[in-house]
């Protein structure tokens, strides 16, 4: 800044000066020296001190001229005046030395005057920069309560507004602060007050996957029993129309027809799951410009959540929590992807989902692998399925669990083959083959409503009176009841599967084919060797005619049940099984029969050699008929079973009486004992007439055909091929030579001519006859 120049006086200025200064006053009787001061003051200030008293000096002496002219003038005025002009010097030199010494005051104060002026204009300087010092200052504290407040804000968890306010000291306007190396500094902080927002959301975001970690049971648990009920009430309301059958739950018809009220889960009454830390993480990453860090450690943190979940080995106990764990692990899941934009991509959940479904088939599968109780299997599936069908609402891919749960069905079906074949290996053991007793309706009914019967036969036996003898043992009843209880459990597993129908048909025709066949027929077919008693042979008997009608109402009401759902016909084989154990049973009660035959010829006492031909069959055969009428006519079997009995026993009667004449054990016989067999054979023969059977007298054509040979003397005949064939074409060759061969020794053990020669004769008709059929068998 330029000097300030002075003023320079004049002499005409520093004369009128000196013209206004009034040393004596006329009117005042003080000095007026007031005047000088500021004329004094300006001289100093001007520093024209020597000028001015030079002029003071001018003045001076033309003020003396003036006064010696005066006095020239006027002496006696002069004399006057010069005694004023000496009061006047006087006073000059007074006002000098004042004016000296007020100059040397002056300028001492004037000194004063300029240190303290240069001392206020340092002071003004220092407070200049002392107000710019504390506007900077001011500045800095804003700045610095903002950078606080971020601090505070970070805290609070309100981290959108602290990257706000460090964005807002971003843009703060050019100014004195701005050029300060305090504001630089705090320029090169600001990145590390990103990098602490950015840990604080992120450590926010982890606490976060901690507490979701702890609530995904219980989200599943919530989901789990929606699904349920769901479930339980699309099955009422399916049971109830006939047309849903064939639609399951999350079908497109159930999600039409049913009334849905969506329930959300995650933000219901009972739960509320807050995703403002992931989501404000998600904001503040992609503000930062660092999204995918953030996308590539939630994934990984959620893996290992994941990874987490299922405990190695997996107990089977706690399987029901886990499933609710990994299903709000996915709900959760499902809503982040949903939410969140392109945060999340769905190919990255499906990892997640694919590897921890891979891990819990291998977890369940190896717990699995020594597990004998079917049961277990049952709740490991329902189990499954709800977890299965809930996810499946929420669009997760299930095939593998499907596969998985088909895999456990086999195991299951195998295993409850097991249980159900040792159950009926003991209901038919321990079965004591006596017809089942009713005496209320209500037993009855519950009876009739566990068989599987012809409808005739359970019409006929809903109206019979009581108490009602059933034509079928316990034993039958209990089978039923346990293939009822099968087929129940073998369904209940895939009650909700809805695949691979087929192959379930198949299984299920195995295993039933398989129980039936192996396990029931036979166990019957064992226990019949070890059965004794007629009536309890004939009850199994029954008890099988209504297991082959049972399989075939078995296949009817199954192959029903499966074209609900699209399933294929059932076909048993094992009638065919019972079929032949009937047969066999039918062959227990004709040997039973036979063996009580037995005893009766065992009675028997038939002279080999009589003297004579009886008019009457033997007494045994009285009481032979009269036992075997009464216990096959009181067998309560079909009619064409008795008739196979009766042929059975009758056929047994003629092949003894056969094996009497031809017989080893008799080595001798004659005409007349033959004779005599004739008679019993004509008695039976009229007795099957009588009882209504007569067409089982053919079993005795070549018994009374070789006797016809024999009393006849027929045998050369026989040895014609023509009327061999035409009349005695049931005569095996062999068997009537063993009988000639026997007439030929009782003769030649006679004595008397003619006997001997019959006995010739008949030795010659047997060679004769063995000459023309060499080496045939009996």
């Amino acid at each position: 800044m330029a000097a300030q120049r002075r003023p320079q006086y004049t002499q005409e200025n520093i004369d009128q000066q000196l013209q206004q200064i009034h040393l004596l006053d006329p009117s005042s009787s003080s000095e007026n020296l007031e005047q000088l001061g500021p004329i004094i003051k300006q001289i100093h200030a001007n520093r024209q001190q020597e000028a001015y008293l030079r002029n003071l000096q001018a003045l001076i002496a033309t003020k003396d001229s003036e006064i010696e002219q005066i006095c020239t003038d006027n002496y006696q005025e002069f004399i006057s005046s010069a005694s004023t002009l000496f009061t006047v010097k006087s006073y000059t030199n007074n006002l000098r030395d004042k004016i000296t010494t007020l100059d040397a005051s002056v300028s001492q104060v004037g000194r004063g005057l300029v240190e303290k002026k240069r001392t206020l204009l340092q002071s003004k300087k220092t407070a200049a920069k002392l107000d710019e010092a504390i506007d900077t200052l001011q500045a800095c504290l804003k700045v610095l309560d903002v950078v606080n407040r971020i601090g505070e804000l970070i805290k609070e968890g309100k981290y959108w507004s602290a990257l706000r306010s460090l964005e807002d000291i971003q843009r703060l306007p050019s100014n004195s602060l701005s050029q300060t190396p305090f504001y630089q500094h705090l320029l090169c902080s600001l990145p590390s007050l990103r990098t602490q927002i950015q840990n604080a959301v992120t450590a926010s975001m982890k606490q976060w996957l901690l507490e979701i970690r702890n609530v995904s049971g219980l989200v599943g648990k919530l989901a789990l029993e929606v699904m349920d009920y769901r479930t339980r009430k699309w099955r009422s309301r399916r049971e109830k129309d006939p047309m849903l059958r064939l639609s399951r739950v999350g079908s497109a018809v159930e999600m039409v027809t049913q009334e849905r009220s969506d329930t959300n889960v995650l933000d219901s009454e009972k739960l509320k799951v807050d995703f403002t830390p992931l989501y404000q993480c998600i904001h503040i990453y992609t503000t930062l410009d660092s999204i995918d860090d953030l996308r590539r450690s939630y994934q990984a943190d959620r893996k290992a959540q994941s990874d987490l979940i299922l405990p190695d080995p997996l107990p089977l106990a706690s399987l029901v929590s886990l499933t609710q764990e990994i299903c709000g692990f996915f709900i959760i899941e499902s809503h982040v992807l949903e939410t969140t934009g392109n945060f999340r991509s769905e190919r990255e959940v499906e990892e997640l989902w694919e590897a921890l479904v891979a891990r819990l088939s291998s977890a369940v599968n190896a717990s699995l692998t020594n597990e004998t109780d079917p049961d277990s299997f049952l709740r490991v599936k329902e189990c499954l399925i709800g977890f299965v069908t809930t996810l499946e609402s929420y669009s997760y891919a299930t095939q593998s669990l499907h596969l998985l749960i088909l895999t456990l069905f086999e195991k299951y079906a195998g295993l409850l083959e097991g249980q159900f074949s040792r159950r009926f290996d003991g209901i038919v053991l321990q079965d004591d083959h006596l017809p089942m007793q009713v005496t209320i309706p209500s037993e009855r009914d519950s009876v009739l409503a566990v068989v599987w019967l012809d409808p005739s036969e359970q019409d006929a036996l809903s109206k019979s009176g009581l108490p009602l003898s059933l034509p079928w043992s316990q034993g039958f009843f209990l089978c039923c009841q346990d293939i009822r209880n099968f087929i129940q459990k073998f369904y209940h597993f895939v009650d909700g599967v809805s695949q691979h129908h087929g192959n379930i048909d198949e299984l299920l025709n195995k295993s039933l084919d398989k129980l039936l066949a192996n396990h029931i027929s036979d166990s019957i077919s064992k226990c019949l060797s070890s059965t004794s008693t007629l009536s309890q042979v004939v009850q199994i008997v029954s008890n099988l005619e209504h297991f082959e009608v049972a399989c075939s109402e078995l296949e009817r009401s199954l192959t029903s049940l499966r074209s609900t759902q699209r399933g294929g016909a059932i076909r048993l084989s094992s009638s065919s099984s019972f079929a032949n154990t009937v047969t066999r049973a039918l062959n227990r009660v004709t040997g039973l029969i036979t063996s009580k035959l037995d005893d009766f010829f065992d009675l028997a006492e038939y002279d080999w050699t009589p003297q004579s031909r009886e008019d009457t069959p033997s007494m045994y055969l009285y009481e032979l008929i009269n036992w075997l009428t009464t216990v096959v006519d009181s067998l309560v079997i079909k009619e064409i079973y008795k008739d196979e009995a009766y042929g059975g026993a009758v056929g047994y009667i003629a092949e003894c009486l056969m094996n009497f004449i031809i017989g080893p054990d008799v080595p001798v016989m004659n005409e007349n004992a033959i004779s005599n067999v004739l008679v019993d054979t004509e008695f039976l023969e009229g007795e099957l007439s009588r009882i209504g059977r007569g067409h089982l007298s053919s079993v005795f054509a070549e018994l009374r055909s070789m006797a016809s040979v024999i009393l006849n003397d027929a045998v050369q005949d026989y040895l014609v091929p023509q009327v061999r064939q035409t009349t005695y074409s049931v005569i095996r060759p062999k068997r009537l030579q063993t009988l000639l061969e026997k007439l030929a020794r009782y003769g030649s053990s006679r004595r008397d001519a003619q006997s001997r020669e019959r006995g010739e004769r008949r030795r010659k008709e047997s060679d004769a006859v063995g000459r023309v059929f060499p080496g045939e068998t009996r």
